[in-house]
């Protein structure tokens, strides 16, 4: 849904509030900038390798411009082979420099509507350390080998000098643009999942997004080009997390699954909403089989997201095995420098193992100090999405109190059923008693306040 121009100057009323209770930074510090200004200055390196011949394109959103990441894919025998091109971020920001202090102090980019607060500043994070297509940059290369069977491996690392061909967005992509193996790629990550007994969830979720001078508000599809990406980068950060383990050494992307309480409610959710779970099927292959686009589904779907424990990020431990629930698998996140600090030092430990170095003594020594860090980063980026859109769903239904609304009932806890609206994308609560996941109520607009952020219905059929 589109905002008009009168609700859409309430909206930058209320991101600008946003911003000062969460204590955003509007800008950098004069050394900080300073500083970026220095390591700009850089360039790339004796120990960059000239790797300027190899076709490598960018894939991201249209509007992205601090981009991570740029891939080229190539077949040996049978396997396929991604060389995968990771902004050299560790090239530009040394420790305990102005840009390291600054970084430390925030962990993550923050991104409202009205623009992002970045990681770095734009010099770095939007020009010399992103792989834009308009020069040469520095980047660090994994090469990663993909088996028939979708075992990813790690088959090196290098610091090298690549030149992007093109920027593509996920949503203007043509096949023509795209590696022809990379739906192979997808697919063997895809066979792998399922064997490992991986899940994927992919609940519709909210987004605000800025169009023009106004706003919009809606459930956005996950498109084709983005699961063949996020392959790319799934299949980099399983190899790297195996061989930083091997090498005693790493910080992993952990989560528990839903224990035996939660999987007997999650029966019992599937029953209510008249999906058939057999009781030999586990939850991945039950979760697998859910159809995009079913609205009982999706509350199934969304319920099974909230079943699971949070993601967290853990340093290693001897004798212990680092454990992601969704991927079953040793995770580690080294993909994104530009916009999470830790992959900073996942991808210099990475290179440093690699070639059979020492892991750097700062970075051995950040992975027990980030995942405090990150926490907390990762809380108040969460803590910003639902207040941004619950700013707009308020702002999208003042002026209609009293309005009747066709509604899904997606979960129920102690605190009543949570609804997702038919005809717009808000979700909210109502005081519903006797109510099942899946089941569509009738329910009627008591108060939407933009400056209190929230909205209140109440069930009238």
């Amino acid at each position: 849904m589109r905002v008009d121009r009168a609700r859409s100057r309430t909206i930058d009323e209320g991101l600008a509030r946003i911003r000062r209770e969460l204590d955003l930074p509007p800008g950098f510090p004069p050394d900080v900038l300073a500083a970026a200004e220095r390591a700009v200055e850089r360039g790339a390196g004796a120990e960059h390798v000239d790797r300027t011949d190899v076709h490598f394109v960018t894939l991201d959103p249209a509007e992205a411009t601090d981009l991570d990441q740029a891939l080229h894919l190539e077949r040996s025998g049978d396997d396929l082979v991604l060389h995968y091109a990771i902004a050299d971020v560790g090239w530009f920001v040394h420790h305990d420099d102005p840009l390291d202090r600054e970084a430390w102090r925030r962990g993550t980019t923050m991104y409202l509507p009205d623009g992002r607060v970045p990681l770095y500043p734009p010099v770095l994070s939007e020009g010399a350390a992103s792989l834009l297509p308009d020069g040469p940059r520095p980047a660090v290369v994994f090469t990663v080998r993909l088996r028939v069977d979708g075992t990813p491996t790690l088959d090196g690392v290098e610091r090298a000098v690549v030149r992007s061909r093109a920027k593509l967005a996920y949503d203007r992509v043509r096949d023509g643009d795209l590696p022809v193996e990379l739906p192979e790629f997808a697919r063997r990550m895809a066979i792998a999942d399922e064997r490992r007994g991986a899940t994927r969830i992919d609940a519709p979720e909210q987004e605000v997004e800025r169009d023009g001078d106004r706003y919009r508000i809606d459930y956005r599809p996950r498109l084709a080009s983005e699961d063949h990406n996020a392959a790319l980068s799934l299949a980099t950060n399983l190899a790297v997390a195996d061989a930083l383990h091997a090498a005693g050494t790493g910080l992993f992307r952990t989560m528990a699954g839903p224990d035996d309480r939660h999987l007997k409610r999650l029966r019992h959710t599937a029953r209510a909403l008249g999906i058939d779970w057999p009781d030999g099927r586990t939850l991945a292959e039950f979760e697998r089989s859910l159809r995009a686009g079913d609205p009982a589904h999706a509350a199934m779907t969304l319920a099974i997201r909230r079943a699971g424990g949070a993601a967290r990020y853990e340093p290693f431990r001897p004798g212990e095995v680092p454990w992601h629930a969704a991927m079953a698998a040793t995770y580690s996140h080294a993909t994104a420098p530009l916009r999470r600090l830790a992959d900073r030092y996942v991808v210099l430990a990475a290179l440093a193992v690699a070639n059979g170095d020492a892991v750097p003594a700062e970075v051995d020594a950040a992975f027990s100090r980030l995942p405090e860090v990150m926490s907390t980063a990762d809380a108040n980026g969460n803590q910003l999405d639902r207040r941004v859109v619950d700013l707009v769903e308020a702002v999208v239904l003042h002026g209609r109190e009293g309005e009747a609304f066709a509604a899904l009932v997606t979960d129920v806890d102690d605190r009543g059923a949570r609804i997702q609206l038919r005809d717009l994308a808000v979700v909210a609560r109502v005081d519903a008693t006797g109510v099942d996941p899946g089941q569509e109520l009738r329910v009627r607009l008591v108060d939407a306040s933009p400056s209190a952020r929230a909205v209140r219905f109440e069930r009238v059929a």
